[in-house]
């Protein structure tokens, strides 16, 4: 499933690279990113962003839903911006922040109440990124990805470099565990599911993808389930999803096995962008 569209930019020779980047070989944001078991992590992601009704309502008002290259597009460029952004060189980086930069300041959406809003709101770009950093973490900790507890502190505080890139003070952001739990436990009352977000949820079990992708259609309902199922329980309920017992236990097990069986396969027949080529970097500068 890997295009010439998915090839990484810049050097990535490991005996000629001098340049990581925001991160590089020893990051805990590299031995983490590489996992195919982040794809649940990132739809995890979407549907906790979703929740916040002016991130849903004005992603929805400027993306037409309807249409399978439209929304393909904007799924595919998310996917390279995150691509670039952990592990292309600086420079390539930085270039990918100012085009998200520029595209979320020309962009605004409306209300409920017919209250205008730009979508470069420093509220708004906070809460996506902690609502992806916290989904990484959360599946990366479950799924049995052999990391620590002082790891997933760092990879939150790395992430920090993340956010600047899109236009927060990095030091408004989170940048431990503990920093994020505090921030969704003052956040998350103000939040709820809007039309917009149980309809994307709705659709996301039956993507519109372009004719080359249409596995894609076959795989989407188990991943998508175990990413909502993997929600935190106050996620589920705003969605009108009751917690029933054991589900929790149940999502960590088969979290385990996703990651325990996609870490046997071969990450190029993944798609998972960069992991082939970070991991063989990883053990050249070991």
């Amino acid at each position: 499933m890997t295009s010439a569209g998915s090839r990484l930019p810049g050097d990535y020779n490991p005996r000629r690279r001098s340049d990581y980047g925001l991160f590089g070989p020893d990051s805990v944001t590299w031995k983490i990113m590489g996992e195919p078991v982040m794809w649940i992590a990132g739809m995890r992601a979407l549907y906790l962003q979703a929740l916040h009704p002016r991130v849903m309502k004005g992603t929805w008002q400027n993306t037409s839903f309807a249409r399978p290259d439209e929304a393909w597009g904007r799924f595919t460029r998310t996917i390279k911006f995150v691509q670039v952004r952990t592990y292309g060189t600086a420079a390539e980086a930085e270039r990918a922040g100012r085009r998200i930069r520029k595209i979320h300041a020309a962009l605004s959406g409306t209300d409920a109440d017919g209250t205008l809003f730009r979508l470069d709101e420093p509220e708004l770009l906070l809460w996506v990124h902690c609502a992806e950093i916290a989904s990484e973490a959360d599946i990366a900790l479950r799924g049995g990805v052999p990391v620590t507890a002082a790891e997933l502190d760092a990879f939150v505080d790395e992430q920090r470099r993340s956010a600047a890139l899109v236009g927060l003070d990095p030091t408004s952001v989170p940048g431990s565990m503990a920093e994020l739990d505090a921030y969704f436990a003052r956040t998350w009352p103000a939040l709820y599911a809007c039309a917009e977000a149980k309809q994307a949820l709705r659709q996301s079990f039956t993507p519109k993808v372009p004719l080359l992708f249409l596995p894609l259609r076959l795989i989407a309902p188990p991943v998508n389930l175990l990413a909502f199922g993997s929600l935190p329980s106050w996620a589920r309920r705003l969605y009108g999803v009751p917690t029933l017992p054991f589900s929790d236990a149940a999502v960590t097990l088969a979290l385990r096995a996703a990651y325990e069986s996609s870490a046997r396969v071969p990450p190029q027949l993944l798609f998972v962008p960069g992991a082939a080529v970070a991991r063989r970097i990883r053990r050249a500068v070991a």
